[in-house]
């Protein structure tokens, strides 16, 4: 038995994500999910969001995050240093009306959504990183909500 969910990162797009669409389709309403980096985005597509390639490859790097203090990002400060491995990025243009952006960086790329209605999380940054300032405490705050 579970009670919630965790979509990790991964190689690839959502459409090479195996069943991870399915799962947040067919779950969403029921369970807390949270995803990180592929799972972020697999988040973003199955709510409508168009997925991209990023203006810049970041692999292995950290990065400032710019904190909304909403969602599992609530009690966080402002301004954040997190790791980032990726290539493609939810679309901003294209965001899901059922979707609110909680983090981006300075230029404006989306680095967390939440859902509008249901306990759906994504972060493109990775919090399971030890370079990710606050990791723990974001993940805590999911696990506690």
């Amino acid at each position: 038995r579970y009670n919630k969910i965790v979509i990790s990162p991964g190689p690839g797009n959502p459409n090479q994500s195996g069943n991870c669409l399915k799962i947040v389709k067919k779950l969403h309403k029921k369970i807390p999910i949270l995803g990180v980096c592929l799972g972020h985005q697999i988040i973003g597509q199955m709510f409508g969001s168009k997925i991209i390639q990023a203006k810049k490859l970041v692999h292995g790097k950290t990065s400032n995050i710019i904190n909304k203090r909403i969602g599992i990002l609530k009690n966080l400060p402002k301004k954040f240093s997190a790791t980032r491995y990726h290539s493609l990025v939810i679309d901003k243009k294209s965001l899901s009306k059922d979707l609110k952006i909680t983090s981006s960086t300075s230029d404006g790329t989306i680095m967390g959504v939440m859902h509008k209605e249901y306990k759906i999380h994504g972060v493109q940054f990775h919090p399971e990183s030890i370079k990710t300032k606050y990791g723990l405490k974001i993940l805590e705050n999911f696990v506690k909500e």
